[in-house]
């Protein structure tokens, strides 16, 4: 599946829901699904019944959105899920909620997740100490995301950080502004994962 790069917000208004893809405007009244929140289309304000099916896909959809990944990418983290012991839905969650670019973009220092995912490939953060560009790469407890010694002086990732400090950063996440750096300090568990989805729908929906 290709990279959607048509307008973000219409993506919102198409779930129903806020996937914050559009950085600090989310934030606002400014935001699309605020201000009119049908879906897009000149028959957006229709109203029908849902098939099971249609339920199921329109979770997995807006779970798959909210972190702005692709198809393949989505259903490789749910394989990977699905391997491990426990409930898949939570593992699913904790799996997604681990990649690099997330949790970039939970520390504040990308206004949204696809901005995260450029500044990591781009070389600007370091996970214990050295230099990780693969958004995907899955972090755990104790390791340390930092800005780059070279990208430091970057004014986006300023601007970032300052802002990060005075917003609530996840419990599982903790922040030092000064080092500008993060370290992960558990596995999240589903209370401290915020998602507007009910995860056990996209699980059933591969499960059919």
């Amino acid at each position: 599946m290709s990279r959607y790069t048509g307008p973000v917000c219409r993506l919102c208004r198409a779930e129903g829901a806020q996937l914050f893809l559009k950085g600090d405007r989310c934030y606002t009244a400014k935001c699309a699904l605020k201000k009119r929140d049908a879906k897009p289309g000149q028959h957006g304000t229709r109203r029908g019944k849902t098939s099971e099916y249609g339920l199921r896909l329109r979770e997995k959809q807006k779970l798959r959105r909210f972190y702005s990944l692709n198809e393949t990418q989505f259903s490789t983290v749910f394989g990977n899920a699905e391997r491990l012991p426990g409930q898949t839905g939570h593992n699913f969650l904790q799996l997604l909620e681990r990649r690099l670019d997330n949790v970039v973009y939970r520390l504040g220092f990308g206004v949204s997740r696809a901005q995260a995912r450029q500044l990591v490939r781009h070389g600007h953060f370091t996970v214990n100490g050295r230099k990780l560009d693969i958004p995907s790469a899955t972090l755990k407890p104790g390791d340390v995301v930092a800005v780059a010694e070279g990208s430091r002086d970057m004014e986006l990732l300023k601007t970032n950080a300052e802002a990060a400090a005075t917003r609530a950063i996840p419990a599982w996440l903790s922040f030092n502004a000064e080092s500008m750096s993060g370290t992960i300090v558990t596995i999240p568990v589903r209370e401290q994962i915020e998602v507007p989805v009910q995860e056990q729908l996209v699980v059933e929906f591969y499960a059919r």
